[in-house]
């Protein structure tokens, strides 16, 4: 019920942290997968992705650029001739109090963390719909449900991919498509390093977290193959929680 063999999976912001885990979760599982970064080179993650005998893609793409988002999605079925899984997780994040939120930095994060979802969501869902099956896995974040602090931008983005997450389930579920999100905690990855390097704030986070520890990429292995095998077939519109208990506080 939970393997991915014969399956192929595409996965933005793949070269590290959460999108090279979840890259790596679904290979193990039995996923070929193709890898789409743009920041930061593909050439470990493919290596390992290959080191577990599966094919890997590795496509350098500016998904904030709304018309390269096409050809990403032309060149994994090009390649595989199918696409089965997607899971958008490439972003950004950028930590000013909303008054002094420069213009640039709200479009940056609105471009790149909810735009290319939309996008890669219906360039994938129109090969899913042709397919008949399809598992699109969008990442959300806490901040899909609060407010956050100095992240305007960043907030808004992940209030919208849980929003885009439902409203294409209520479009695609008849489709033979599943269209869920997780929503990691707070993990420990380049976009908090900065949180964590402020010793009282890591500590009342901490404080907040159940388990008492920050996540880790690896924490994600698990839902992402549960979210795009036949495991989760009745699953649709979700936004999965991985956040040691967080939400539960």
């Amino acid at each position: 019920m939970f393997s991915l063999q014969g399956k192929v999976a595409l996965v933005t912001g793949a070269a590290t942290g959460l999108g090279k885990a979840m890259a790596l979760g679904l290979a193990e599982a039995g996923a070929d997968v193709a890898l789409v970064s743009n920041r930061s080179p593909l050439d470990e993650a493919v290596a390992e992705v290959q080191a577990l005998g599966r094919k890997a893609l590795p496509i350098v793409a500016d998904l904030s650029q709304e018309s390269e988002i096409p050809g990403v999605v032309a060149a994994v079925v090009k390649e595989f001739g199918r696409l089965d899984i997607l899971v958008n997780n490439a972003g950004i994040i950028r930590r000013t109090p909303a008054a002094d939120h420069a213009a640039s930095d709200w479009h940056d994060v609105i471009d790149l963390n909810l735009n290319s979802v939309f996008f890669l969501c219906q360039q994938a869902g129109r090969v899913m719909i042709e397919q008949g099956s399809g598992k699109i896995i969008n990442i959300a974040s806490m901040l899909s449900y609060q407010g956050g602090i100095n992240v305007p931008g960043y907030t808004a983005s992940k209030h919208g991919v849980a929003g885009i997450t439902k409203a294409l389930a209520n479009e695609w579920a008849s489709k033979g498509i599943n269209i869920n999100a997780i929503a990691p905690g707070y993990m420990s990855t380049d976009n908090t390093a900065q949180l964590r390097a402020d010793q009282d704030r890591s500590r009342q986070i901490l404080e907040r977290i159940p388990q008492g520890r920050w996540g880790t990429p690896e924490d994600l292995k698990g839902p992402v193959v549960f979210l795009a095998s036949e495991a989760s077939d009745y699953m649709n519109g979700h936004v999965i929680c991985v956040d040691g208990g967080w939400m539960a506080r």
